[in-house]
């Protein structure tokens, strides 16, 4: 299945277009195939059932026309999750019954259920038909080839084709035993028994077997010789006088002589002058009380077979819902217990498509047959199967939600918090981390930037503070005030107030207690009254910043910049170090790297 979509309000489905015809087709134009041909159309396709049986699928729908063949001879089987469909005749539905009758195993006509045996059986059938050419079971209606499914054994492929191997005889005897016990566990298992009996076949056995039932065929039509002695002694001729040769085979048997266009034969050992002649009211009687034998007795298999479709949906069985996965726990038990069908709950597990608090599975499976009293086993979903948590930092919350939701997760709860790194209204982080597995059934904590944190800066140096802020990439402006009683060059206040979120390249102002300063006479000097109130400034932290960034957080503290490096563009280096103090004016080194 490569796409799906809509047009308009219809569904359609995109799938691989396959150049070529059915398996059915193939055996319509070939008549039936060699043993060799057969085994060799088989393997491929015991191989796609073997790995649906691995993935827990059952095809429940074998047959030659859900096999398809390529031109260039690849053999692929389709229609997986289809058997529900009926097709015409070949089709039938009767309570839980669903399969193509040809091809339907026992145990889906007496409980309506179906496991990978079940696909085992029909593939042993579709063997049985390459082999031979026709179906083992054949009957004038539906109901007629499932009774035979119940009640007769599928026979060796070699009673129809002489010279067929005993070991592909008992391959197909054994994949199509009533009992599904007696059958290969699955498809792999039938593959491997299959791929060895190939492996020891001789080169030319298909051949050779053609040869044998043609030599066979031959034998059994050759028309009686001139002196052949009369079964029934009917002198007139007329087409109903059946000729033997004088020494017929010990083999061959008696066909009824009721059965017209049959050459009749002898049971070993009978006399070969046949019985006395009847009279034609003697076989007119003979025969109608065959045909009312024959009526009888699909009447008689009408009746089972109605029963044994009765005991199964009678009231002494119930069948586990068939939407009973997805169901709430709670739907579940009641269904099950409406039915009279005892629950147990089992511990709960992820799974690939039913969501949290939803049924994952039950045993037996949905629509098995159960009786009253009997215990179904409820598996509850804890969630869809987790999976990497994308990363979304830096992304607006929008931005996040998209990505989220594309990965199959859904935003829970959304905080904030300060950062000097990440823009504000940007995503910091997730809860779980980016990374860590999480069930797309639970939700995703996102935690946003409230932006930078503007600092705590009353009663600090007004002119480490002010480059503080610039190294934060902020507009600072510096208004001077004279308060008494406050250390002179001290910040009085700041605007916005600590706490505050701020963003690079928002505006920030710092009232500074002005200095007492003075001119001296003689050599003409320049100061102020407060020990610490020299033209020496405190170096901003530029590292890792970008070249340009650096060099204006510098000038605006009032330096002057020398650039230097070996290319790219970010300061890896910068001397004075951060926290150093330069006369205003003086030079700071940054050195730019990759």
């Amino acid at each position: 299945m490569y796409d799906q979509g809509t047009d308009g309000e219809r569904g359609y489905l995109v799938m691989e277009y396959v150049a070529g015809r059915t398996l059915r087709e193939a055996l319509t134009a070939r008549g039936r195939f060699g043993p060799r041909a057969a085994l060799e159309t088989m393997q491929p396709v015991l191989a796609a059932l073997g790995a649906a049986h691995r993935a827990g699928l059952v095809h429940r729908d074998v047959k030659p026309e859900n096999v398809l063949i390529t031109e260039d001879g690849q053999v692929k089987v389709t229609d997986f999750g289809l058997a529900r469909a009926e097709s015409a005749s070949r089709m039938t539905k009767t309570g839980l019954i669903i399969g193509t009758v040809g091809y339907l195993a026992p145990e889906q006509v007496t409980s309506g259920s179906a496991d990978v045996r079940s696909d085992v059986y029909a593939a042993g059938v579709l063997l049985f038909e390459l082999l031979t050419g026709r179906l083992p079971h054949e009957g004038d209606t539906p109901l007629a080839v499932a009774y035979k499914h119940v009640n007769e054994t599928v026979p060796p492929p070699s009673e129809l084709v002489p010279g067929l191997p005993r070991r592909v005889d008992d391959l197909v005897t054994d994949a199509t035993s009533r009992d599904p016990a007696r059958r290969p566990a699955d498809a792999n298992q039938f593959l491997a028994e299959a791929a060895e009996v190939h492996g020891g076949l001789p080169p030319d056995i298909d051949a050779r077997v053609e040869e044998t039932s043609r030599t066979a065929t031959a034998v059994l039509e050759a028309p009686a010789p001139p002196d052949a002695t009369r079964v029934d002694g009917d002198p007139a001729g007329d087409g109903r006088t059946a000729m033997l040769p004088q020494d017929p085979p010990s083999h061959v048997l008696r066909f009824p002589e009721d059965v017209r266009g049959h050459t009749a034969v002898l049971d070993p050992g009978e006399d070969p002058a046949g019985p006395p002649p009847r009279s034609r009211g003697d076989r007119f009687v003979g025969a109608l009380t065959g045909r009312w034998a024959l009526v009888a007795i699909g009447a008689i298999a009408a009746v089972i077979l109605g029963w044994a479709v009765w005991y199964q949906t009678s009231g002494q069985y119930e069948h586990v819902p068939s939407d009973i996965v997805g169901m709430e726990l709670a739907d579940a038990r009641g269904a099950l217990a409406d039915a009279g069908i005892s629950v147990r709950v089992a511990e709960p597990v992820y799974h690939d498509r039913v969501r949290k608090g939803l049924i994952a599975k039950s045993d037996p499976g949905a629509g098995a047959r159960v009786a009253q009293g009997e215990t179904v086993t409820l598996t509850p979903s804890k969630g869809l199967t987790p999976r990497d948590v994308p990363d979304v930092a830096g992304k607006t919350l929008d931005e996040a939600k998209k990505i989220l939701a594309d990965k199959g997760f859904k935003v829970g709860e959304t905080s904030t918090r300060g950062s000097q790194t990440v823009a504000k209204d940007r995503v910091i982080g997730t809860d779980p981390a980016a990374g860590k597995d999480l069930s797309p059934d639970e939700p995703v904590a996102v935690v946003l930037s409230s932006g930078m944190s503007m600092p705590g800066l009353v009663g600090a140096n007004g002119d480490t503070a002010a480059n503080e802020l610039r190294s934060m990439g902020l507009n600072v402006t510096v208004q001077k005030k004279r308060v008494e009683g406050k250390d002179p060059g001290s910040v009085l206040s700041q605007d916005p107030a600590e706490g505050t979120g701020v963003s690079r390249g928002d505006d920030v102002t710092l009232v500074v207690n002005e200095r007492d300063c003075f001119i001296d006479a003689g050599p003409i000097q320049w100061g102020c009254d407060d020990d610490g109130g020299t033209e020496k400034l405190p170096v901003p932290n530029v590292t890792n910043r970008g070249v340009d960034e650096a060099t204006k957080i510098l000038k605006d503290s009032g330096f002057e910049v020398n650039v230097t490096g070996w290319g790219g563009n970010t300061v890896r280096f910068q001397t004075p170090g951060a926290g150093d103090t330069v006369a205003r004016g003086g030079t700071v080194t940054i050195v730019r790297g990759p």
